[in-house]
């Protein structure tokens, strides 16, 4: 086609509806790709950015916020994303019906301001409003009900523990969470400055005035209009021409790869860099993606890195981290696979997503290199155990039991009863144990002394700003970082046009039928449901305790920035 040719096509403004959030991994099941399909791919939409970038076509990105799904670390990604879609010239635009309608709407705003213009539906609010983290404490609601927590853990900032021992913050506790909210709030305030064009401090002021009205917004320079959908669509076409043709960023994004794919023809071969996914709490045996929630299951991240290094068109592999943490077992053995990939010569670069804490870390510090956005959490070297007494209460309501035991230690992990003195020796030389190893192998992988990681472990929990300061991560940044850190690493230009290929890829029909081994992808396959398996055998009394139910490598607390 004839560089004419193209200009006389339609000028074409690419959409982005974010919502409903985004998706991070390819739909496990069928019930999950119904009800995904109206919600982006991640990675489709930044490569669709990418490729628009350096297409004369397109014009405009229209970009649609709100809600309140999108992660705060999507949200920096996409920033990313956007940012460099301007700089080659391009349009942007973001709008929005209201950023929180009687709540908060901090990330959907801190994307809108990537875009060179924002508007807002005259009837919406601005929820400016801040970061806050806000924790409930069952110490008195469990001893009026008869439950008696006994837990142990490594160390002081390991707060999970706190729930269930404390009624309020420690001196530990309330020291990490005003840190993380300092530095989350520092985030927010300096990028909302950057992208409208104001003082930190003069942002600060509106966050304590926010929720603002529109027209409040609009005369702060939060927003540059106020208009309905039709008024913003009307501006766009009377700026880029009437025959603007309107399409979405992954319809492009398909429709590009498979031109580019067609013009380099079957005979070209084309390097693979592996994704791979880790989402979800960290247990035991196979994975599962579920429209409510996730699980990283070992036997099915171990085979996808087996699976990616048995392919020899993969030239690194990009191993995609959201998880809270849980079992520790589990946890070392998917590092274990990360280490080998390594050894076998393949490089291997982790891209943290919202999460990558406590077992989230464990199974990214092998790697060659991290990637975290700043505002990921990550850290919380430590580790918690325990169980949950719960005799008082099975006796207020009339229920006994009885038991015959051959073994000192046979009824160690029975909620009927609590620890004895042997036991809690049992217990604390497990943490100690479990402490001593995760430690080590953050040295290891990180080239830390003893001294500095426990000055950095300790269960403490850091934003992945200060993890990049502190050396737990190598680089800021997201998806498409990596990938080009992957590309460099395995000695490919960085122009090459490469295959994103999630692992493991199976064929439908590999569903139905029996796996021939361990060895077959199809023995692995993530679950359609989440089983919470992270405590093992106490997996059910940890659930009906309230306890983590991910297992003892797990992030402390609800942690969801809005």
């Amino acid at each position: 086609m004839t560089s004419t040719t193209r200009q006389r096509r339609p000028p074409l403004v690419l959409e982005l509806d974010v919502t409903e959030g985004l998706i991070e991994a390819p739909p496990a099941d069928p019930l999950s790709a119904a009800l995904s399909q109206r919600r982006p791919r991640l990675q489709d939409v930044l490569d669709g950015l990418r490729r628009a970038s350096s297409d004369p076509q397109v014009t405009t990105l229209v970009l649609r916020v709100g809600g309140s799904r999108l992660t705060l670390t999507q949200a920096q990604e996409l920033r990313n994303a956007i940012s460099a879609f301007r700089a080659a010239g391009k349009r942007t635009v973001a709008w929005a019906e209201s950023f929180g309608e009687f709540g908060a709407g901090n990330v959907p705003y801190l994307l809108a301001v990537a875009c060179e213009h924002v508007y807002l539906q005259p009837s919406g609010d601005v929820g400016l409003t801040g970061i806050g983290i806000e924790e409930h404490f069952l110490s008195d609601a469990l001893t009026k009900a008869g439950v008696t927590p006994q837990l142990g853990r490594r160390h002081e900032y390991k707060t999970a523990a706190n729930t269930y021992l404390e009624r309020a913050y420690t001196d530990a506790h309330r020291e990490m969470s005003e840190r993380l909210v300092t530095a989350l709030s520092r985030q927010l305030v300096d990028a909302v400055a950057a992208g409208r064009g104001l003082r930190p401090e003069r942002v600060r002021e509106l966050v304590d005035r926010a929720p603002l009205l529109a027209s409040e917004a609009l005369e702060a320079g939060l927003i540059d209009g106020l208009a309905y959908r039709d008024e913003v669509y009307a501006r766009i076409r009377r700026d880029v021409g009437a025959r603007a043709r309107l399409q979405y960023v992954t319809r492009y994004r398909r429709t590009t790869a498979q031109n580019v794919s067609r013009q380099l023809g079957s005979a070209r071969r084309t390097d693979v860099i592996a994704l791979i996914h880790g989402a979800g709490i960290v247990r035991q045996g196979r994975g599962a993606r579920h429209p409510l929630g996730s699980a990283m299951g070992s036997d099915t991240v171990s085979a996808a890195f087996r699976a990616a290094l048995r392919d020899d068109r993969v030239r690194a592999i990009v191993f995609r981290v959201d998880s809270p943490g849980g079992s520790y077992v589990a946890s070392d053995a998917i590092w274990r696979h990360v280490t080998l990939a390594r050894r076998h010569g393949t490089p291997v670069v982790v891209s943290m997503g919202r999460l990558a804490a406590s077992g989230g870390y464990f199974v990214s510090m092998g790697a060659d290199t991290i990637v975290a956005q700043p505002g990921t959490l990550t850290g919380s070297i430590g580790v918690l155990g325990g169980k949950a007494v719960t005799a008082e209460l099975k006796a207020r309501i009339g229920l006994t039991h009885d038991a015959v035991a051959d073994g000192s230690n046979a009824l160690m992990f029975s909620t009927n009863r609590g620890y004895t003195d042997s036991q809690w020796e049992r217990l604390h030389t497990s943490l100690d144990r479990i402490y001593a190893d995760f430690t080590d192998k953050v040295a290891q992988g990180r080239g830390l002394d003893a001294s500095q990681v426990d000055e950095l472990a300790r269960g403490r929990v850091w934003t992945g700003a200060e993890a990049y300061e502190h050396g737990l991560v190598d680089e800021l940044g997201g998806l498409r970082r990596a990938v080009e850190l992957a590309k460099q690493k395995a000695g490919l230009e960085p122009d090459v046009e490469v295959d994103l290929r999630p692992f493991p890829r199976t064929a439908p029909w590999e569903r139905l039928r029996p796996p021939r081994s361990s060895e077959d992808v199809g023995a692995v396959l993530p679950l359609d449901a989440v089983r919470e398996a992270g405590w093992g055998n106490l997996a059910q009394a940890a659930a009906s305790m309230g306890l983590p139910a991910a297992g003892p490598l797990t992030l402390p607390g609800a942690w969801r920035i809005r």
